[in-house]
């Protein structure tokens, strides 16, 4: 993924983000709003690694990580999977479309597993 497309998809998925749930400025304010950019930096570049890699489980396991720890800081499994889910729709917009439907094929496991452990 360039650096451009990268930055563009997260000010975009951060952007709608706050947009759709203005209670998490209330909630988390500026510090949260740049964590939010940082954790989709770290979504973006855990997806470019699993896909150099060619191995699924690495992004898998970088779920239940985030998991752990965003629900630790009561930022509830939901969030995460609405945040999967926005980058997802982002991701066909890249000029790389075999990486876009590699990430996209990561972040749907990676939302159903949320979604599983979420019911």
């Amino acid at each position: 993924m360039k650096a451009s497309e990268r930055e563009k998809v997260v000010e975009q998925v951060v952007h709608e983000i706050y947009e759709a749930y203005p209670f998490l400025w209330e909630r988390f304010g500026e510090n949260g709003h740049k964590r939010t950019t940082e954790d989709n930096y770290h979504h973006l570049d855990h997806l470019s690694t699993t896909y150099n890699m060619g191995e699924e489980q690495f992004f898998m396991d970088y779920t239940k990580w985030l998991q752990t720890v965003l629900t630790s800081r009561n930022v509830g499994t939901e969030l995460i999977i609405d945040n999967y889910e926005r980058l997802y729709r982002h991701l066909d917009k890249l000029e790389d479309q075999e990486e876009s439907n590699a990430y996209k094929d990561y972040l749907t496991s990676g939302i159903q597993f949320l979604k599983a452990t979420n019911e």
